[in-house]
């Protein structure tokens, strides 16, 4: 099935099981990456910590907790015990890729400014930069990957979950 290109097919297509879906995993990704953009901002461009790694590493740590409850409650509609070999370490196996991958980036970043003389101002600029970059570049991946973790086994479970919640929001 392709994404619909008209206003209003793009409106129908939202409203169904999997429009709902990538839209509510599209937000959690952009939460998680505001979130690791502040907490790099904060923790080395006020000097918190010294290290362009160890920042990205702090920012990607910080964002992953909150990218596993909104994924695994919210966009995936799942309740109760996480399931620790199914869902948790799943995910935070693919959580510390992703962070593989922005550690790339961090190395780059600290090679580029450290052999360019660029200010502190322009190394945290270029430190969220490449950290939003191997955050788009990793989404696709996760997206494939989270949905096969989270994925629900009946059909009319996730039906009853939508449909609850659907009604919850009528009735609010």
């Amino acid at each position: 099935m392709s994404l619909p290109t008209r206003p209003s097919e793009l409106l129908a297509w939202s409203k169904t099981h999997e429009g709902k879906k990538l839209i509510r995993f599209t937000s959690v990704s952009v939460i998680s990456t505001v979130v690791s953009f502040i907490t790099i901002g904060l923790v080395y461009g006020f000097k918190l910590v010294h290290g362009q790694v160890w920042a990205t590493m702090i920012g990607n740590a910080v964002a992953s907790v909150p990218s596993y409850y909104l994924n695994r409650k919210w966009a995936w509609g799942k309740s109760g015990r996480s399931h620790l070999r199914k869902e948790v370490l799943p995910f935070w196996a693919m959580s510390a890729l992703g962070t593989s991958f922005s550690l790339i980036g961090a190395f780059l970043v600290k090679d580029y400014t450290q052999s360019h003389g660029t200010s502190h101002l322009m190394t945290t600029v270029m430190l969220q930069a490449a950290n939003i970059l191997s955050f788009g570049i990793f989404w696709i991946l996760k997206l494939v990957v989270f949905n096969k973790i989270f994925h629900i086994g009946e059909l009319e479970e996730f039906d009853e979950h939508l449909t609850a919640e659907e009604q919850t929001d009528v009735s609010n």
